[in-house]
């Protein structure tokens, strides 16, 4: 599972001219799933998100996440994420779940956050979307399970 995180004042989806999701300062959230993720994996990587401190205090410091901040969240599914570039000039999407395998996971990574506190609209899976947004900072991360899974540098993994 990837998922592209933005800080953002603002950002809405449009579905066919109609706008179907907005929200106010918080996180964009461009999720990716990949075959054989699962919910344990999306409802992890979802407070991750929601915990993060990324968020500025009193002093200008990352100290505040999206939980403490009360920001709300966009979930967008894109399986473009999962793009492989290596060969050639057009990209392979094969790492890329399967869609009925991919929607109920997207759902899944939507309601933690929800279970969390966080207000959370979605964009509409498998649909031709327009995501606009308005960067905050800008900040943006990308997460990767594959990278939260492997150990830190110089630190040996765990027995």
């Amino acid at each position: 599972m990837k998922v592209v995180l933005q800080r953002v004042a603002g950002a809405s989806v449009t579905v066919d001219g109609e706008t179907i999701a907005t929200v106010g300062p918080g996180l964009l959230l461009l999720v990716g799933i990949a075959g054989g993720d699962d919910e344990t994996e999306a409802r992890r990587i979802a407070g991750k998100c929601a915990e993060m401190r990324i968020f500025s205090d009193d002093d200008g410091r990352f100290n505040l996440s999206l939980l403490d901040t009360g920001g709300q969240a966009l979930v967008v599914s894109q399986f473009t994420l999962l793009a492989n570039v290596r060969r050639g000039r057009r990209p392979s999407f094969d790492a890329a779940a399967r869609p009925e395998a991919a929607e109920p996971l997207v759902a899944a990574f939507a309601e933690e956050l929800r279970r969390l506190g966080v207000e959370t609209q979605t964009g509409r899976f498998g649909a031709r979307m327009s995501v606009d947004l308005v960067n905050d900072g800008p900040v943006t991360i990308v997460i990767d399970s594959v990278d939260l899974d492997r150990p830190r540098r110089g630190h040996a993994a765990k027995p």
